[in-house]
């Protein structure tokens, strides 16, 4: 897979300080004044101020189950195994009970990424840091990377550990790739899944804090059939919709290696990513049909080292579609500028 690599790295704090809000808070801040070798490193350093955070404040328990030999009773007999072990002829019993522990899940997620950074391309600084806090996992098991559960319920008990458990998540899935061969291979950036999902959400929040006059939402768009069942048709669910008064703009973020495709040595705009916005206008304009509202779509790439990049506008049917190129390469502010002129041009 090609990696989109035009972005600065830092910017990737950025996206995330929208996606997550806790990035906001004062003890990340000095992450804007640092400097970092490639994503591992800045994933790596996030975690390192989150995680002695939490330790600070104490690491997670929960009730895990935990099965022994013992000479003294406790929670459940497993009768089968102790007989099989034949370890009452030693007086003792295979138990089975619950006991409180900070060997639970979200611990082990997290010390099985530490287990990872540590063995990749980072600085020798946030190594040191990195080996430091995993001392205090030192009652914690290691898991198998590849098999982690992501489906991960947060309470008020453990809601400090959401954005770390999701750095965790960006770092294995985006960042360490299983070759066919067993072998495991390491990449300085994120993958293109990995970064289209942060640059959805970074948008999405971008749009609700900056401007939090326009309703900013991700909704699901309804298709407006005459006849028959809608169950088999694909869900139109948007990345970003803006509505203003009698406005409305529907935003499809993409983060693709390549943002046109070639036909004949032409170069062309994706099909797929043009019928889809243009579906998801009509169907948005015609649900609203009668109450003078003006919907428009965008389709949002980010910025490749193509030659070639995306920016031109369309009226198809009466209906305003454009599609534009956002340059992550530059300072923040540059970005904020790019972002903040949709919003001036279309409202």
């Amino acid at each position: 897979m090609i990696v989109n690599e035009t972005i600065y790295i830092k910017n990737i704090y950025y996206m995330l300080s929208y996606a997550f809000r806790v990035l906001n808070e004062k003890g990340y801040k000095k992450i804007e004044a640092e400097s970092f070798e490639n994503t591992a490193d800045l994933l790596s350093e996030i975690l390192i101020i989150g995680v002695s955070r939490q330790i600070k404040q104490g690491l997670v328990k929960d009730y895990i189950d935990v099965t022994e030999t013992t000479s003294s009773v406790r929670g459940k007999i497993n009768i089968t195994e102790s007989i099989n072990s034949q370890s009452f002829i030693k007086k003792q019993l295979n138990c089975t009970y619950d006991e409180f522990s900070e060997n639970c899940y979200l611990n082990q997620i997290i010390k099985s990424t530490f287990n990872l950074l540590v063995k990749i391309d980072i600085s020798s600084a946030r190594r040191k840091k990195l080996k430091r806090l995993l001392m205090y996992f030192s009652d914690v098991d290691l898991i198998d990377v590849n098999s982690i559960n992501w489906k991960i319920r947060f309470d008020r008990n453990n809601q400090t550990y959401k954005m770390l458990i999701n750095v965790c998540y960006l770092a294995i899935n985006g960042l360490i790739h299983s070759e066919a061969s067993g072998d495991v291979k390491v990449m300085e950036f994120l993958d293109d899944q990995q970064m289209n999902s942060l640059y959805e959400k970074f948008l999405l929040n971008y749009f609700k804090k900056e401007h939090p006059k326009i309703k900013t939402h991700a909704p699901q768009i309804d298709w407006q059939i005459d006849s028959g069942v809608d169950f088999l048709l694909p869900k139109m669910k948007t990345d970003v919709t803006l509505e203003y008064e009698n406005k409305i703009l529907i935003i499809d973020a993409k983060f693709y290696s390549q943002n046109t495709s070639e036909n004949y040595g032409k170069n062309i705009h994706h099909s797929d990513n043009l019928y889809q916005i243009f579906t998801y206008v009509k169907n948005k304009q015609i649900e609203h049909q009668g109450n003078n509202v003006e919907v428009s779509g965008m389709l949002l790439y980010a910025r490749t080292n193509q030659s070639i990049q995306p920016n031109s506008e369309y009226v198809m049917s009466g209906n305003k579609i454009s599609v534009k190129t956002l340059d992550l390469n530059y300072d923040f502010d540059l970005i904020k500028e790019q972002l903040d002129e949709i919003i001036f041009e279309y409202f």
